[in-house]
């Protein structure tokens, strides 16, 4: 990809022509060239078509056969953890027990002025000894430093005696185990101390790391899951701040406080968010056993735990469609996913249903679905914000869900192609850290879902990607490469373009010119997934690979 510049213009008022590529785009399927002006997609067209934008423009990128798409958008982050995870302590990788203790005992020792330590990503299923750290293991490791370090999920965590130590009253929380992982209130209790400690030296550079990485895949925008149980105000701030103030990903923020009335309402929208909602906890995970169910876990005796009932899911509905917010909530279980539909049914009942539909209210993850939901999400114009990479690190028969719910509730999760045949929208994201930024690998856990019938398209996946993730913030005019649409774009290499459905027959006849269907990569699993060479937001180069 080579590129030639005419005398400067002010950024803001640049004309970009890319052409000799291939271009994703529904306004032509057989796109090559586009234009780019003041922020903006001005053109889509053929190459012939790209000569007479040629000699009137800024700058001109020579493609070299490269694709064009949409930017991707990340609905479900957690920016400062995922730049924990990029800069500090990640577990993810460790193999087994022992070599989780070594890590944490590397970390200390290369972190001497770290007032508490921060880690995460451990899993002790996938682990040969099948348990957790010990305190007792976890404080010899440290030299008795204090130490944070969640489950995968982010929904319980061990922690050091010197941590423990730092928190007043923690043994007494709804949570607390001595000899297990911290779950509800201790969890929420320890976390907040964890992050109140980090300096603010130390939250700049990991939110930095964070939105770098997404740009460096595709990303454009993300949007932040924060809340007082997750992160504090001041992380959320600053955030928002330093995404204001540089070059990089859009960050729409969502504080995930319970409101009432319009004095909880005002204080949502001071802080600058988009919604009250993201994680704003129904229930927990099913990997700690605390995502609410109607029968109990197959693997342990009792349903989890219960966050928010119906009435409270009422008045938080009523209270943020009468102030013009979003309103949303964290639901896996079958149990938090009914309290959820009924609650806002409850507001849908006292406002109209007309008004709660074109609040474009959310549900995060949204896994344990059944038929009654689905429908009842399509009824309630509800948006389900999923985490495709959920299945394709714990679906399958033999997988963690199988394990908790056995296998034949675990088949009904995450039902990706009932939800868009009954016409709920979907947005697709990562919960990173939880599962990593990866939008390719996103779009292929979609459409090669570990249990056949849930799958969907590539290009629906891809939809719900990008123009998804828009339309779940109220804006339907981007995510799209279109005339009039914000000029987000990443530029990517790639392999030989193709329509991939999960009925063949569909494939096939697609993949006729004829058609008039744009294609995308193969997302065949073992294939190798595309490469970013360039990402821009609003016209203006947030990553460029060198020697692209």
């Amino acid at each position: 990809m080579s590129q030639s510049t005419a005398p400067a213009a002010r950024a803001a008022d640049r004309t970009t022509l890319l052409r000799g590529g291939e271009v994703h785009s529904p306004a032509d399927p057989f796109a090559t060239a586009m234009v780019v002006e003041r922020g903006h997609i001005a053109w889509v067209g053929s190459e012939g078509a790209a000569d007479a934008f040629a000699d009137g423009v800024d700058e001109t990128v020579d493609l070299d056969g490269a694709l064009v798409t949409p930017a991707f958008t990340d609905a479900h982050v957690h920016t400062t953890a995922t730049g924990l995870a990029l800069t500090g302590l990640d577990l993810s990788g460790a193999r087994t027990l022992a070599e989780a203790l070594v890590l944490v005992r590397e970390h200390s020792a290369a972190r001497p002025s770290d007032r508490v330590l921060m880690g995460g990503g451990w899993d002790a299923a996938s682990w040969p000894e099948r348990r957790h750290p010990s305190r007792a293991e976890l404080d010899e490791a440290t030299g008795g430093r204090p130490l944070y370090l969640p489950r995968i999920d982010v929904h319980s965590a061990v922690v050091t005696t010197a941590l423990l130590d730092l928190v007043p009253g923690v043994t007494g929380l709804n949570g607390y185990h001595p000899d297990r992982p911290l779950t509800d209130a201790a969890h929420h209790a320890v976390r907040s101390t964890a992050q109140g400690a980090l300096t603010p030296a130390q939250r700049d550079e990991a939110q930095r790391a964070a939105l770098d990485r997404a740009a460096s895949l595709g990303i454009g925008t993300v949007h932040e899951c924060a809340g007082p149980d997750i992160s504090g105000e001041d992380d959320f701030l600053a955030l928002l701040a330093l995404a204001g103030a540089r070059p990089g990903p859009r960050v729409v923020g969502y504080w995930a406080e319970q409101i009432a009335d319009a004095k909880g309402a005002r204080r949502i929208s001071e802080l600058g968010a988009r919604g009250a909602a993201g994680d704003l906890f129904a229930d927990g995970s099913l990997g700690s056993h605390t995502a609410h169910l109607h029968d109990p876990y197959a693997d342990a005796d009792h349903r989890g735990a219960a966050r928010l009932d119906a009435a409270a899911v009422a008045a938080h509905v009523t209270a943020c469609t009468e102030a013009g917010l979003q309103a949303g909530f964290h639901a896996i279980g079958d149990a938090a996913l009914t309290a959820v539909t009924e609650g806002v049914r409850a507001a849908a009942q006292t406002l109209g249903l007309a008004r709660v539909r074109a609040a474009r209210h959310r549900v995060e993850h949204a896994e344990m679905l059944t038929p009654e939901t689905i429908a009842a999400f399509a009824e309630l114009g509800l948006t389900a914000s999923v985490q495709p990479a959920f299945d394709a690190a714990w679906g399958g028969d033999e997988g963690m869900y199988a394990e908790r719910l056995g296998v034949e509730r675990a088949r009904t999760l995450n039902p990706y192609a009932a939800l868009l045949r009954a016409g709920v929208p979907l947005a697709l994201g990562s919960d990173s850290p939880v599962t990593p930024l990866d939008p390719w690998g996103t779009v292929r856990a979609a459409a090669f879902h570990r249990t056949p019938g849930h799958r969907v398209s590539v290009r629906a996946a891809f939809t719900a990607h990008t123009r998804g993730g828009w339309r779940a913030v109220g804006r339907d005019d981007a995510g799209i490469l279109v005339p009039g649409a914000p000029a987000d774009y990443a530029v990517w290499r790639t392999g030989e373009l193709v329509v991939q459905a999960p009925d063949d027959r569909v494939a096939r006849w697609s993949t006729d010119p004829r058609s008039g269907t744009p294609g995308l990569p193969d997302l065949t699993p073992g294939a190798e997934l595309p490469f970013c060479l360039r990402t821009v937001v609003s016209g203006q180069t947030i990553f460029d690979r060198p020697n692209g």
